[in-house]
């Protein structure tokens, strides 16, 4: 094979200024592509002790510009840190090293965490500012990921929150330039709203939700990376046997929105039952099912095939009772042998997120979720069956206490 600018029968000849050398990789010979660059004038003549001419506009060392910086050895990387490791060789798309608090794990380019959106931004995208206002403190404090909205009530009832000194009060609104303490500790107010963080976990099989356990079980709180100034959040439960999608957050305010029944996100299973469903069945599921703590019904249920006598069905359903979907199939006689959370709300499983590994929700896509869930109604969603809530009168004055909200649920369900 010739090169058409080339005279020579031979590859990579020395002779021709358009040829270059032969590379080596992997056992095969590889000719370069790319044009050589001419050789500048001075090549070849004996250096004169005089600076080699610039090009027209270049300022050199010690100009306007100063000297070129050095270019550190991970300025290869991008914004996020993100890019080839050490070594040369590029990392897998998808995965990430693990961290000091537990394996995590990075999408893939194209995927988005929300189901039915783009990314939502452009990488490096600053998050919506809020302007300052007086806020309610419980809010206030739920945004700095002190605790969730209903255990900072408690703690203002016991006396355990002061503001500027002073006992706080349930109700009582604070603004940037007020010091707020609890037992004795300043508490780093966000009055600047940035997006919070998400993370996403792949719960497996063997793990509980929760931090203390008599019985010392593995806790999903084990593998979450470890924060500065704050705590993870968990949005809803999963049971010992329940493998799939759990949400952590550092805002209490985005967790209470997540798992507020009056907002009715939709949870999203994939379950494995011993056996196929009958018409009969189906249609049962879908009108109701009368459980110990109330009736239950799915929104959907998609048959997805099986094998054997294994069987796959999705299924959706609009709140997180405890182990609400096996009792359902458990009260017609049928048995789960796996159950798995795929989506929560318009968060979705990321396909490339492996059992026991994090992956952070991007900040933009942070703000659309935010934004997705300040434009629903709740008083105009029942998360149960699909029908109007009954409408809550306005609440005036100091907020209401959990059992004055329980107590309201029990009149509701009547």
């Amino acid at each position: 094979m010739r090169r058409p600018e080339c005279s020579s029968t031979t590859w990579g000849c020395a002779a021709c200024p358009n040829c270059r050398p032969l590379l080596k990789s992997k056992g095969c010979w590889i000719l370069s592509t790319r044009r050589r660059k001419p050789d500048p004038p001075w090549a070849g003549q004996p250096s004169s002790g005089l600076p080699r001419p610039r090009k027209p506009g270049v300022v050199g060392p010690g100009g306007p510009r100063g000297p070129s910086p050095r270019r550190h050895r991970d300025d290869n990387r991008d914004i996020d840190g993100n890019g080839p490791p050490a070594g040369g060789e590029r990392a897998v798309p998808g995965e990430r090293s693990p961290g000091p608090g537990g394996t995590s794990a990075r999408r893939g380019p194209g995927g988005d965490y929300l189901s039915g959106s783009g990314r939502g931004g452009r990488r490096g995208e600053e998050p919506e500012v809020v302007l300052v206002r007086p806020e309610r403190l419980h809010k206030v404090m739920a945004q700095a990921g002190v605790g969730s909205r209903r255990e900072i009530e408690d703690w203002i009832q016991s006396g355990r929150v002061s503001v500027n000194g002073l006992p706080a009060a349930v109700g009582q609104k604070v603004s940037a330039v007020d010091k707020v303490r609890v037992n004795g500790r300043l508490v780093a107010l966000r009055m600047k709203h940035r997006a919070p963080r998400v993370l996403l976990y792949h719960k497996p099989e063997g793990e509980i939700v929760s931090r203390d356990d008599p019985q010392g079980r593995p806790s999903v709180f084990d593998r979450l990376p470890k924060l500065r100034g704050g705590r993870w959040v968990a949005v809803g439960r999963l049971d010992i046997n329940t493998s799939g999608l759990l949400v952590f957050t550092t805002s209490g305010e985005l967790a209470n929105r997540l798992m507020h029944p009056r907002y009715g996100l939709e949870r999203e299973y994939a379950v494995r039952l011993v056996g196929s469903l009958t018409a009969e069945q189906r249609d049962t599921l879908l009108s109701g099912v009368a459980l110990e703590d109330g009736e239950a019904r799915f929104g959907s249920v998609f048959d997805k095939g099986g094998e054997g006598s294994n069987h796959w069905y999705h299924v959706t359903i609009g709140e997180g009772r405890n182990r609400e979907v096996r009792r359902m199939f458990e009260a017609l006689g049928l048995t789960v042998s796996r159950l798995m959370r795929v989506r929560y709300g318009p968060i979705q499983l990321p396909p490339r997120l492996k059992r026991g590994m994090t992956a952070d929700m991007p900040e933009a896509e942070v703000a659309a979720l935010e934004r997705q869930l300040l434009s629903r109604q709740p008083d105009r969603v029942s998360a149960k069956a699909g029908k109007p809530a009954a409408p809550q009168p306005g609440r005036r004055g100091p907020a209401a206490t959990g059992l004055e909200r329980a107590s309201r649920r029990s009149r509701a369900a009547r």
